[in-house]
């Protein structure tokens, strides 16, 4: 397969974001004779982050255009040869030169999949040197996409399905492809958009923002706007000078709320016009520049219901410092009365957004029924992860040749699983899950119905199952370099993603202690285990 013109206009990685290893091992298999050997890698996480009981799978779009685009150029093989032993043949970096992905296969778990610990997120086949050489590369690519995506699902899931989620991390991001990624992933997650224009851009994700305390606090209000006058929103009548309507309106709503018409701020006031004359269809004010109450708020009021005479409803207020939840009621209450004294309906359900450093706590506040929060704009904590930064996920050789390959090691828990494999969902008579089951690749698939020995992982004996329906998890998404079927959208897989999550019982569903789900070996890749760790032949 030749290297392929990025969708992107450039990889989603290039083939040196590795470590060194890679290629100090690819000289080694090539120097022993083994660079084409078959083999095929694992790549799973040992534990769900978080502390809860499920991740979602996340990265394979961003893999295919890697493996798609990846062949090594000069100046990469020239630096290879720079840090690699002088005396290294040349003909080992022609071979480097020749590399691409003609003879990789690829089988995935679809983006959006509930995943589990042990259950491969990827299978990579192929020759031996280069499914050695894309190790790095691919953890990249799918760890932190898996853990933002999880992330962003355990943040939906204590919001709830009603209030609207903003990512706006992208200033607090692990640089620009992590900015990239989070806003993308933390979409696919359950977010409804992000800040993010170049996500936009680039990956489609609905981008979404209006204006910062630097707009508000430039305005003094001695500012003349160049063009005051604003038409009405049906595009018939004569124009208006919103300006000088806004300051009407103000004595009004003063009277209302029982301040002095010099209380709210005139620099902000002239902001807000400002914003109103350039997004009359889309005007929100950012209520804390100054004072909520006492100039946010009616200066907000002034114009609102300005253009509301033009016909124009205001897009929703902001708030961005101070207790939240407290202000969002207290300012829906204010709307409502304001609603009734001015006759204007819609001022009442003006939607409230909030931002400011909001964790799992803070949410969980705002989402409380009667909070009166609309739309929740959260960054650090979405794009950080500060639960857990890493998801740990590892990439394991399970065969070469044909051979199963096992490691094994002190420590139990990093002992791998050998041989190729097949992965199923059991599902109940309900359409509850079961549970995973892994098996080797050769045997027969489970059927519905089939009573089953298992081996739960972790279990000191086996036991039986019958499942009512059986959901073969890998797709084969690249065979031998070549896109098998098109990859579901990220607006297709964000939706399977919301699916996939309803489907887990509460007690997996429970961010905190919750119940594990149950991942289980076939009897054959149980015994297979056994004799393997045994010292038998591999």
């Amino acid at each position: 397969m030749a290297a392929e013109q990025d969708p992107e206009g450039c990889p989603a990685a290039q083939p040196l974001l590795t470590d060194l290893y890679q290629a100090t091992m690819a000289l080694g298999y090539w120097r022993a004779g083994r660079a084409r050997d078959p083999a095929e890698f694992e790549l799973f996480f040992r534990r769900c982050p978080f502390g809860g009981a499920f991740a979602l799978a996340a990265g394979l779009r961003d893999c295919v255009r890697f493996l798609r685009a990846f062949r090594l150029r000069d100046a990469d093989v020239q630096f290879l040869a720079s840090v690699l032993p002088p005396d290294t043949d040349p003909t080992f970096f022609e071979h480097l030169r020749s590399l691409d992905c003609s003879g990789v296969t690829v089988r995935a778990l679809p983006e959006g999949s509930l995943a589990f610990p042990g259950v491969p997120l990827l299978q990579v086949s192929g020759p031996l040197l280069v499914v050695q050489l894309l190790e790095t590369p691919l953890l990249c690519l799918v760890s932190y996409a898996s853990l933002i995506a999880t992330n962003a699902a355990r943040l939906r899931l204590i919001a709830g399905p009603e209030k609207r989620l903003l990512e706006m991390g992208l200033r607090r991001a692990q640089g620009p492809n992590g900015g990239l990624t989070a806003s993308t992933y933390s979409y696919l997650g359950g977010f409804d958009g992000s800040s993010n224009v170049l996500a936009g851009q680039l990956r489609g994700v609905p981008v979404g923002g209006t204006l910062a305390h630097s707009f508000v606090t430039s305005f003094s209000g001695t500012e003349v706007p160049p063009d005051p006058m604003l038409a009405p929103a049906a595009g018939q009548g004569p124009r208006v000078d919103l300006a000088a309507r806004v300051e009407a309106w103000l004595e009004r709503v003063c009277a209302h709320l029982g301040l002095g018409v010099q209380e709210p701020h005139p620099g902000e006031r002239a902001a807000f016009v400002a914003y109103g004359l350039a997004f009359p269809r889309a005007f929100q004010g950012l209520l804390d520049s100054y004072s909520v109450q006492r100039s946010g708020l009616p200066n907000f009021l002034a114009v609102a219901l300005a253009l509301g005479e033009l016909g124009y409803q205001a897009a929703g207020v902001r708030l961005d410092s101070g207790d939240l939840l407290r202000q969002a009621q207290e300012i829906r209450r204010l709307l409502r009365t304001a609603a009734a004294q001015f006759q204007v309906p819609w001022l009442e359900s003006v939607p409230i957004a909030v931002s400011n450093n909001i964790d799992e706590e803070e949410l969980a506040r705002l989402a409380q029924a009667g909070s009166e929060v609309d739309l929740i704009g959260i960054g650090t904590s979405v794009v950080t992860c500060p639960r857990q930064p890493s998801l740990g996920c590892v990439y394991k050789l399970v065969s070469v040749g044909g051979q199963p390959r096992m490691k094994l090691t002190e420590d139990p828990e990093k002992q791998t699983l050998p041989g190729s494999k097949a992965a199923f969902r059991l599902l109940g008579s309900d359409g509850s899950l079961l549970l995973d089951l892994l098996q080797l690749a050769e045997e027969p698939p489970p059927q519905a119905g089939q009573e089953l020995r298992i081996w739960p992982r972790g279990a000191h004996e086996s036991c039986t199952v019958r499942p009512a329906h059986v959901e073969p998890l890998l797709r084969l998404w690249v065979q031998e370099g070549q896109l098998c079927e098109p990859l579901p959208s990220l607006a297709e897989s964000r939706a399977f993603a919301q699916l996939s999550l309803s489907r887990l019982s509460p007690t997996h569903r429970r961010l905190e202690q919750p119940e594990p789900y149950q991942v289980a070996l076939s009897e054959k890749l149980q015994a297979l285990v056994d004799r393997l760790g045994a010292g038998g032949p591999q």
